[in-house]
C-alpha cells in the first residue's frame, strides 16, 4: 500500500514540476500573456493529471503484480500530486508580474525537485549531489528547450 502511494506521489510531483515549468516557460516566451500562461497551467493541472494517472494505472495493471486497491491508490495519488503541484505554479503568476512570476516559478520548481531528489538519494543510499544534479540538469534542459521553442513559435506566428 505504501509503495503505491510513493509511486503515484513521486511520479505525479515530478511530472507536475517538469511539465508545468516547461509549459509556462514556453508559453511566456511565445506569448508574453499572463492569461495564456494561467490557462496553460489550468489545462496541465487537469488534462495532464488525468493522463498521467491513467498512464500509471495502465502501467501498474500491465505488471500483473498489484492488487486492484494498490493500482487505484497509485492512480489517485498520481492524479492528486500532479494536480496540486501543478496548481501551485499559478500562485506566483497571479500575484507577480509575469517575468518575475516565471523566475519565481523556476526557483520554486527546481527547489522542490532538489528536495525530492535529496530524499530519493537518501532512500537509495547514494550520494545526494549526483541525483540532485542529474534531475536538475534534466529540468534545465526542458526549461531551455521550451523557452527556445516558445520564442520560435512566437516569431513565426505573430
Amino acid at each position: 500500500m505504501r509503495d503505491s502511494i510513493k509511486t503515484g506521489f513521486s511520479f505525479g510531483i515530478t511530472s507536475g514540476i517538469i511539465t508545468t515549468l516547461g509549459l509556462i516557460v514556453g508559453l511566456d516566451s511565445g506569448t508574453h500573456s499572463k492569461a495564456v500562461v494561467v490557462g496553460g497551467v489550468l489545462t496541465i493541472a487537469i488534462a495532464d493529471a488525468f493522463s498521467d494517472a491513467l498512464g500509471i494505472h495502465i502501467s501498474e495493471e500491465s505488471e500483473c503484480r498489484h492488487t486492484t486497491k494498490e493500482i487505484w491508490i497509485s492512480t489517485l495519488s498520481t492524479f492528486f500530486a500532479k494536480f496540486i503541484f501543478a496548481m501551485t505554479f499559478i500562485i506566483p503568476i497571479l500575484l507577480l508580474q509575469l517575468t518575475t512570476a516565471i523566475i519565481a516559478s523556476i526557483i520554486w520548481g527546481l527547489s522542490l525537485l532538489g528536495i525530492i531528489s535529496f530524499y530519493l538519494a537518501k532512500q537509495q543510499k547514494v550520494k545526494p549531489w549526483r541525483v540532485i544534479m542529474e534531475h536538475l540538469l534534466i529540468a534545465l534542459v526542458v526549461i531551455a528547450a521550451t523557452h527556445y521553442a516558445g520564442e520560435w513559435i512566437g516569431e513565426r506566428f505573430r
